[in-house]
């Protein structure tokens, strides 16, 4: 039977068994040793036998990587050795005895231990080199204190997945935090599917060099245990963006202050588009063609048109072309001219090479060089001038001139001399009237 009493304490408590593909579970274990009887005692050494190996009984697979340290009452320290492949020895300080008074301590720290694999019970062996005087005979004395081992748990799943800042400016390269372990792999998932792997034990990702965002961006983290089975953690994160670049932007009912992208297109792959070259807008036909499109739209308001042709809404329509000359107007979809329908037209001057009536059986005026002929509908006969008089041009001498009344009963000729209206003088070479031949007048 032990004179000093042994008490075992672990961190954390109980130890967890190391796990296969993880990295190896690790803790600390405490031997707290005091004296509880009502004599003091004395001291001079204490081993204490860790069982190595890998078994259901065994602490650690090797004590070589173990930190050993020791603490007497009032924290004067304590010389702890390794003693070969499996002991730890704590010598008293003054290196013989040391007396032990009832109530004090002395605690045995192993740090870093690596716990064995297998789930159990792992018992300590304790032997101490005690006495009761301080010049007596001292022995040997064997105790134990067993600790637990429990089967390794789930590999904590990582949290708080964040971004280092959530609002950038377009093209701020952005940098990913979380909480993880480091039996994890972890990879980035980028927005487009690429995926970017994370170095092992950092728990932070930077984009790279012109991967910035230009939008509202979301990020998944993707961990991915090496056990078998394997354990998958997907976490995501959006990074905010001010004054975004859009590639596309689908919306039923939005407002916008200001929006400033290429081109706009219809929800369909077949639906026209807008495209912002500088100094105005071009329609297309459809997305990425080079056909010109069609506005629709019950008026608009514009302060200039500049355009090759217009044409009514039907393909048949006339349509008006724009030479530098002036205007043409076309039937349908040739290049046969069209006609004009107006009820008055206030023109300086009109060029044309005839005249005709609403009807094609109307008469027609020809414009010839020599002046003016009417002709009868559709052919080149002469035609008939109705009128109530002709007038000569003013003449010289006078305030009228000479000028010809048509009347039912004939011609009657006038001059119009001096303020006086008188009969007028026909001039000819001859006269034939009902076919005959008439000697000149």
């Amino acid at each position: 039977m032990t004179m000093l009493s042994y008490t075992v304490l672990t961190d954390p408590a109980p130890l967890e068994a190391s796990a296969a593909g993880r990295s190896p579970s690790t803790g600390t274990v405490y031997l707290v040793i005091t004296n509880t009887g009502q004599t003091a005692a004395y001291w001079s050494t204490i081993d204490v036998e860790v069982p190595v190996g890998n078994g259901a009984g065994h602490l650690t697979p090797s004590i070589s990587n173990i930190t050993a340290k020791g603490e007497y009452t009032n924290a004067q320290l304590v010389n702890v050795r390794q003693q070969g492949s499996n002991t730890f020895q704590a010598t008293a300080p003054t290196g013989s005895r040391t007396r032990f008074a009832p109530g004090d301590h002395l605690v045995l720290t192993l740090e870093n231990v690596t716990v064995a694999s297998a789930a159990g019970l792992a018992v300590l062996k304790v032997t101490e080199k005690t006495g009761r005087t301080a010049t007596g005979r001292m022995t040997n004395s064997v105790g134990a204190v067993a600790l637990v081992k429990t089967a390794p748990k789930g590999i904590p799943a990582p949290s708080d997945f964040r971004p280092e800042k959530s609002m950038v400016e377009p093209g701020t390269d952005v940098a990913l935090l979380w909480n993880g372990s480091g039996d994890f792999d972890y990879k980035i998932v980028l927005p487009d599917g690429a995926e970017e792997a994370v170095s092992q034990n950092i728990f932070r990702w930077s984009s790279s060099p012109g991967n910035a965002p230009k939008r509202d961006t979301t990020y998944t983290l993707v961990a991915t245990s090496r056990t078998a089975p394997t354990q998958q953690h997907f976490l995501t994160t959006t990074i905010q963006v001010r004054n975004p670049t859009l590639e596309t932007v689908t919306a039923d009912n939005a407002h916008f202050s200001t929006v400033t992208t290429p081109w706009i297109g219809g929800p369909n792959t077949g639906d026209g588009t807008m495209t912002f070259p500088q100094g105005g807008v071009i329609v297309w036909h459809t997305g990425g063609s080079q056909e010109r499109g069609t506005i629709f739209a019950d008026k608009a308001d514009l302060n200039g048109v500049n355009t090759e042709w217009v044409q009514g809404r039907n393909t048949d329509d006339g349509w008006i072309s724009f030479p530098k000359e002036g205007l043409n107007v076309r039937k349908g979809a040739g290049q046969d001219w069209g006609t004009v329908f107006a009820d008055k037209a206030d023109l300086n001057g009109v060029n044309t090479r005839w005249v005709q009536g609403r009807s094609t059986d109307d008469g027609w005026i020809g414009f010839p060089k020599e002046g003016v002929r009417v002709y009868r509908a559709g052919i080149d006969a002469p035609g008939i001038v109705y009128t109530e008089f002709i007038q000569a041009k003013d003449a010289a001498y006078g305030y009228g001139g000479s000028w010809i009344n048509l009347h039912e009963d004939g011609i009657t000729v006038y001059l119009d001399k001096d303020g006086k209206r008188g009969f007028g003088s026909v001039t000819g070479s001859e006269m034939n009237p009902q076919g005959k031949h008439m000697d000149p007048l």
